[in-house]
């Protein structure tokens, strides 16, 4: 028994110090001498997909908006979607620094890997990389069981959803994604795979540019049957208020006008099943009101 005992210990020690290898959502293979033990974060998705893939209390530093879970809004700030703080980042000693792809400016990016620090490129932009980057996650941080459960229970929950409300009649959706001036996002954001798993229909997805700006008279034209926005946070702006002139429009008609919590359906974390789950509902009242 003694000798079981210190052979598992063995073990346990020779995996804290493996290398480990990945590759990351810009395609780029990771290799680290032994899992990553001082992390730093560079957007809020990418700082909750740290803590479900079991790293939290490896995270030592955070961008701004980083408030999920709730203890990652004690985590020390190393600046924010327009600069960073490259002392503070220096301070912390990180040997894995986690980056969003499309959120961090060029600049930002090449300032943290002129470091020679890891960095670990995270843009899930389909609801399957969410679950894909948790695993990706709990590899280079060595909590790899961890890391699987938590996977392995979002893609139940997202798998229920799809076999739920997937196969049910479409309905056209125009994403608010802010209003003055009116933007939207196309179908290479996970916000239209949400869209798409609830049997929804983006009727800007086809555009080229990921988050478009777009016209009231074109969303009036397509006449969507719904209309998300998130919640309106400047008195200033109409939010959903801004189409109740257009009374002949279908969603307006219907009013089918829903508000969204953006943050689970923007940020690419666990959290995004349960946004889903509210946005498949939503759509299943427009069907009902048909």
């Amino acid at each position: 028994m003694k000798r079981r005992l210190l052979a598992l210990l063995a073990c346990s020690l020779g995996a804290a110090h493996a290398a480990v290898s990945v590759t990351d959502d810009a395609g780029r293979k990771l290799t680290l001498a032994q899992p990553a033990q001082r992390v730093i974060s560079m957007a809020p998705h990418a700082t909750e997909l740290l803590f479900a893939a079991g790293g939290g209390s490896r995270v030592v530093g955070a961008m701004n908006y980083s408030d999920y879970p709730e203890a990652a809004r004690s985590l020390p700030l190393i600046g924010s979607n327009s600069q960073i703080d490259m002392e503070r980042v220096l301070a912390l000693k990180p040997d894995l620094i986690v980056v969003w792809h499309s959120g961090n400016t060029p600049r930002q990016i090449a300032q943290v890997e002129s470091l020679g620090v890891p960095v670990f490129h995270s843009e899930p932009v389909r609801l399957e990389q969410v679950a894909t980057g948790i695993e990706r996650l709990g590899v280079l941080l060595g909590t790899v069981p961890v890391a699987q459960a938590a996977a392995k229970d979002y893609r139940a929950r997202i798998a229920a959803l799809g076999e739920r409300y997937g196969k049910r009649s479409p309905v056209s959706v125009f994403y608010q994604v802010w209003d003055r001036p009116l933007y939207t996002l196309n179908d290479a954001q996970i916000a239209s795979d949400i869209i798409r798993l609830c049997g929804g229909r983006n009727i800007f997805g086809a555009l080229k540019v990921v988050a478009p700006q777009v016209g009231t008279e074109a969303v009036v034209e397509r006449d969507p049957e719904a209309i998300l926005a998130g919640k309106r946070y400047d008195p200033a702006n109409p939010g959903l208020a801004l189409w109740q002139p257009y009374r002949g429009m279908t969603a307006v008609r219907r009013n089918n006008l829903f508000t969204v919590d953006g943050d689970l359906l923007s940020r690419p974390g666990p959290r995004t099943a349960l946004g889903a789950a509210r946005l498949c509902e939503q759509l299943d009242t427009a069907r009902k009101r048909r």
